[in-house]
């Protein structure tokens, strides 16, 4: 916005903004121009970065008019969802049961993963159209995703309801938002990255009460799950075909554009590969760092080659190594008032996302990202 207001002759911008609000003033100081723009949080749509880029690139380089890209920012608003109700459902099956296949699952967890996955895409479609219960969107898919996890392992066939449960879970759990909350507190945006902070802790709490809800409920009607059987661990060849499949999933559920799929799903590869390399050389708290830094690189030199925004790689990868994951684990004891483990657990959840953010920071310095325009 400082970059556009200098092209259009606009004197003295100075922009602040949070994930609820821009405000916007122009004009020197005892002078100036005050706007307020309140705004909802909404889901990522890669395809609408792009757009927006390309306008913002059009309108610096002189090639279109401001009154035109005000015309194609309206036209890229009022657009229909890049997908369906149905391929994106059946994207949160298949992300889910990739990430299943991540977290160490066999293969009934892996099948179970996708049932429940497609449960929480049948959630979030009807939440898509029904505004009362897209308010209440995570708690209530956590509901749905417990209680049928506790059901099938219950009645039809033995398996860990955690993983399956994580897994048909993951594409709510805001791991990502914690992630970008400690990257803007790390650079001084206080005031946007403390209101991510708390966003990502409530989205937390929501869920663990839908886990916790649904867990209960199952137990009462179906009877509590058996243990959980020892059975052969997949190739690790299969790891390699999981990162695919979610990298596919991801470019569905974030909409990025048709041309842009291979990019997402090598963002997936990237990050799977570097974060297994990274857990062995560092750990797995740390090891976060090294698939943050190769994505950050890889990312910022697809913007400067091909002039497009490094959110279509960086996006789909950090989403492979959010610690999501420890945050579920840590509010679970919690409840369950293993308060040492939970502590821990916590702590592990932060040192994981501060690696993430060095290693974005990181490759910021390496490969500088490219400027619009």
């Amino acid at each position: 916005m400082v970059r556009l207001s200098g092209r259009l002759g606009v004197p003295h911008p100075q922009v602040f903004s949070t994930p609820t609000s821009i405000m916007a003033a122009f004009g020197p100081i005892g002078e100036q121009s005050t706007h307020l723009k309140r705004v909802n949080p909404g889901s990522v749509s890669l395809s609408q970065v792009a757009q927006l880029d390309r306008v913002a690139s059009d309108v610096l380089g002189g090639r279109i008019t401001p009154e035109a890209g005000i015309e194609r920012l309206d036209d890229i608003e009022a657009a229909p969802p890049l997908f369906g109700p149905v391929i994106t459902t059946l994207a949160f099956a298949l992300s889910s049961g990739a990430v299943a296949r991540f977290l160490g699952g066999s293969w009934h967890e892996i099948l179970a993963a996708v049932l429940i996955g497609l449960a929480t895409g049948l959630v979030a479609a009807v939440g898509s159209r029904w505004q009362a219960l897209g308010d209440v969107f995570e708690p209530v898919a956590a509901f749905v995703a417990s209680f049928l996890a506790g059901v099938l392992s219950a009645r039809v066939f033995a398996f860990s309801t955690y993983t399956a449960t994580v897994a048909g879970l993951i594409v709510l759990i805001p791991g990502f938002t914690l992630t970008i909350a400690i990257r803007e507190l790390s650079t001084r945006h206080l005031s946007s990255g403390t209101a991510r902070l708390f966003a990502a802790t409530v989205t937390f709490l929501g869920i663990i009460f839908g886990v916790a809800l649904g867990n209960r409920i199952s137990a009462w009607l179906a009877g509590s799950p058996p243990p959980v059987p020892d059975l052969p661990s997949l190739p690790g060849w299969s790891m390699l075909i999981a990162a695919v499949l979610a990298g596919t999933a991801f470019s569905v559920i974030l909409e990025a554009e048709a041309k842009d799929f291979p990019w997402v799903i090598l963002a997936s590869l990237i990050a799977v590969l570097a974060g297994r390399i990274g857990t062995q050389l560092l750990g797995l708290e740390l090891g976060g760092f090294v698939g943050a830094l190769l994505v950050g690189v890889a990312g910022n030199l697809f913007a400067r080659l091909r002039k497009r925004p490094s959110m279509v790689m960086l996006v789909p990868g950090i989403l492979m190594l959010v610690p999501g994951t420890f945050g579920f684990r840590s509010l679970s004891a919690l409840l369950d008032a293993q308060v040492v483990p939970a502590v821990q657990t916590g702590f592990r959840m932060i040192l994981t996302a501060v690696a993430l953010v060095s290693g974005l920071l990181f490759a910021d310095i390496i490969s500088p990202n490219r400027r619009i325009g």
